[in-house]
């Protein structure tokens, strides 16, 4: 058996030797360079791939820290120029992709990798891709399939000085969203092959401000919800200063329809806060049809792991409370989640950032939420109710209220009950205030504190607090007197200062009265009441 490989190994070296002496002097090499981009978190940065093709034994290799991915772009780029009707260059084929030092992850960078080899065997004119990038992945067949973070990549390759892009025809909506950049939707290669060498011009795809993505649906309405006019106004209050908020009831009290109905009211997000949520999704391989203009709101089952909530595994992708950004995150059943889980939260809500750290890679994350709790009072979910008795024992009620910790307790800017309904009130024909009143408010109040600071009043900075927050002698007196009572941590008493600077906005008041305080006091009230029992 040995004899005849021996054979065959000889035969294909002289094949390869004498093909090379027809084709190329012996020792010359031929290099291009293009351009691609690559993912850290949701940021972008860019890749040169060099290709080199250089007379000899047939190889190919790709280097500059590829994964597994990048490494079998090897086949996949082969096949797809031999399916695309071109001679792969059959010699010693090395690729670059520099900086070297940094990991190239997934299978973006094909169809970069292909347009350089073919540049650099003279069927594509070196100047045809001159402040080009490209991305796509490349199938077996020449087809250029969609890729996960385009807009991101399309980012980094502008401010990297690209003045064009090639991306797969369905992420080409999202990439021109990039202003200052020629975004070119592509299906195959061989439509790139005959842009660059002439044959046929591609159209750049320009952006639509119409074009957003399939999730911007209308929302439900707060006119559907009966009653609860006290949890309605604390989630006014919320809305407004982007207070973390904690419903508790019993079941089928409407803790999870009044949570789902938070974003008819919020305001409009910016179109730099937009282009982050798109970023985000775009990142986490979510479907993109364009822009991302409504708020997100994100609601994970209580089984969720710390990887799904906060982000990360073996390559790093966002989790819940990233995809959550600049939107809602609402944990139902909050006892029901890990202790451990609940408390990763923690870092978050006060940074409004994360970052996930691993052996071979670090990624930061945006997660500015608002986070929305709902919660039973017990096990059986009817302690304190005024119409069923509960079953529980005053240990297991506890126990039960035990599994939230104080510290995540205290980030819980307005908690609030959410009393089951009377039948008159569920009989009652009257509709509620529609979302389109409150989010009017809402707005107004939002105006009001963007004046003063770019962040909601729930963020205010200590100097921004003492600042804004400035009180008349009655609602010094009243926070005086309510810190000493319910022995509040420091953090408590900012809360308070917050939130009733946000009511104070919502009224239309430059100064923070007593009436305000009072109000503000009443919703951070709950935690030690229901501790107290």
């Amino acid at each position: 058996m040995a004899l005849p490989c021996l054979l065959c190994f000889l035969t294909r070296f002289l094949y390869n030797f004498t093909k090379i002496g027809r084709d190329v002097p012996v020792g010359e090499a031929m290099v291009s360079k293009i351009y691609s981009a690559g993912l850290v978190g949701i940021d972008g940065f860019l890749v040169t791939v060099e290709c080199s093709v250089t007379a000899g034994m047939e190889r190919f290799e790709v280097v500059g820290l590829p994964d597994n991915a990048v490494r079998e772009a090897r086949e996949r780029v082969r096949a797809a120029c031999v399916s695309s009707g071109f001679r792969f260059p059959d010699r010693h084929i090395l690729v670059n992709l520099a900086p070297a030092n940094r990991k190239k992850e997934g299978s973006a960078f094909d169809l970069a990798i292909l347009v350089g080899l073919l540049t650099a065997s003279g069927a594509i004119p070196p100047e045809a891709s001159q402040g080009a990038c490209f991305l796509g992945e490349l199938s077996l067949s020449g087809e250029v399939r969609p890729q996960a973070g385009v807009l991101s990549l399309t980012l980094a390759a502008r401010e990297a000085g690209c003045r064009r892009i090639f991306v797969p025809r369905p992420n080409a909506v999202e990439a021109s969203i990039a202003e200052g950049i020629e975004v070119f939707g592509v299906a195959t290669f061989s439509e790139v092959f005959s842009h660059l060498t002439g044959k046929a011009e591609l159209s750049p795809t320009l952006f639509d401000p119409a074009a957003t993505a399939e999730g911007n649906r209308p929302t439900a309405d707060f006119a559907e919800v009966a009653g609860q006019a006290k949890a309605r106004r604390a989630i006014e209050v919320a809305a407004a200063g982007g207070h973390n908020l904690l419903l508790i009831g019993p079941p089928g009290s409407g803790k999870s329809m009044l949570a789902k109905r938070i974003p008819s009211i919020l305001p409009p997000m910016s179109f730099a806060e937009s282009v982050e949520v798109t970023r985000v999704h775009s990142v986490a391989g979510m479907p993109i049809g364009g822009l991302v203009t409504r708020r997100p709101f994100r609601s994970p089952h209580h089984t969720v792991s710390a990887a799904g909530m906060i982000g990360g595994g073996s390559t790093p992708r966002p989790g819940e409370i990233s995809l959550a950004d600049h939107g809602i995150l609402f944990l139902d059943e909050l006892p029901e989640f890990s202790p451990a889980l609940l408390e990763t939260l923690r870092q978050p809500l006060e940074d409004g950032t994360v970052t996930v750290t691993r052996v071979a890679a670090r990624a930061d994350y945006p997660a500015s939420f608002m986070l929305v709790c709902a919660m039973n009072p017990c096990r059986c979910g009817y302690f304190g109710d005024r119409v069923r008795t509960c079953t529980c024992r005053p240990e297991e009620v506890k126990r039960y209220l035990s599994r939230i910790s104080g510290p995540l307790l205290d980030r819980l800017d307005i908690q609030v009950e959410v009393p089951s309904l009377t039948f008159d009130e569920l009989s009652a024909r009257k509709r509620g205030e529609p979302s389109e009143a409150i989010r009017e408010r809402v707005a107004a109040a939002r105006r009001l504190s963007t004046e003063r600071s770019p962040r909601p009043n729930a963020r205010l900075t200590p100097e921004e607090l003492k600042r804004d927050c400035v009180l008349d002698e009655a609602a010094a007196a009243m926070l005086r007197s309510a810190f000493d009572k319910l022995g509040l941590s420091a953090r408590g008493h900012d809360k308070i200062l917050r939130i009733a600077r946000t009511i104070a906005d919502l009224a239309g008041s430059e100064t923070i009265g007593a009436a305000h305080v009072a109000e503000a006091v009443q919703y951070r009230t709950l935690d030690r009441k229901y501790w107290q029992r």
